[in-house]
């Protein structure tokens, strides 16, 4: 069954040109992934939807503005090119999640988590389990995740402020290439969702989509 899906994630992706910019064949869906451990894994639902929207009506890309959720116990993570994981609180692998995980993004697969506040420490122990080896590494200013479509030359922007720290874009990287995405102390997220969800002024939204659409453009392009 490991081999059956392998097969599906790969065919799945080189179905995708290797320009982001030109989708025309084929819709893109951002998956939320669903854990156990307490967090609010399925909040502010209307995020994903909003983004694809956006960068449908930015870029050419081809989205399917709707929310879709998925759980790390299942092989259906091998349908997705993309994993969205945001959330308050905690956030528990097992044993099944974190093999599954792992195969995905060997695989081609790429996951953006975004800390919606208070999830950080578990984050890092449960994506340890993921990669061992690994510990999170800031990319910087220059990395091309920053000018995929948007420019960013000071990288992150700050959406949300939570602790007065500056905000960070976290990696993890398999055979060199980033393949987690993890946004700390900023929230972009929350600025995706509608707006009288966390009522953001206009410019705070505008900067978070278009971090977002950056994200989705360099994974798809990687």
């Amino acid at each position: 069954m490991k081999y059956l899906a392998f097969i599906v994630l790969m065919l799945f992706l080189s179905s995708y040109p290797s320009s982001a910019q030109d989708q025309s064949g084929s819709k893109i869906k951002l998956a939320r992934v669903k854990y156990s451990g307490g967090g609010d894994w399925y909040n502010d639902q209307s995020s994903e939807v909003n983004l694809l929207a956006y960068i449908k009506a930015h870029t050419t890309i081809q989205t399917e503005p709707t929310y879709e959720f998925v759980d790390l116990s299942t092989d259906n993570i091998f349908l997705y090119p993309l994993l969205f994981l945001t959330g308050h609180g905690t956030m528990n692998l097992s044993e099944v999640e974190v093999k599954r995980l792992r195969s995905y993004l060997e695989n081609g697969g790429f996951l953006y988590i975004d800390d919606d506040y208070g999830m950080d420490p578990s984050i890092r122990k449960e994506m340890k389990k993921v990669f061992p080896n690994q510990q999170f590494v800031e990319l910087p200013f220059n990395h091309p995740l920053y000018s995929s479509h948007f420019t960013f030359p000071n990288g992150l922007p700050k959406i949300h402020e939570h602790d007065a720290k500056p905000p960070q874009g976290l990696g993890l990287f398999h055979e060199g290439k980033l393949c987690v995405f993890y946004t700390y102390e900023t929230n972009p997220s929350d600025g995706w969702a509608d707006p009288d969800v966390h009522h953001d002024p206009p410019e705070k939204r505008e900067a978070s989509l278009k971090i977002g659409t950056n994200i989705i453009v360099y994974a798809l392009s990687r």
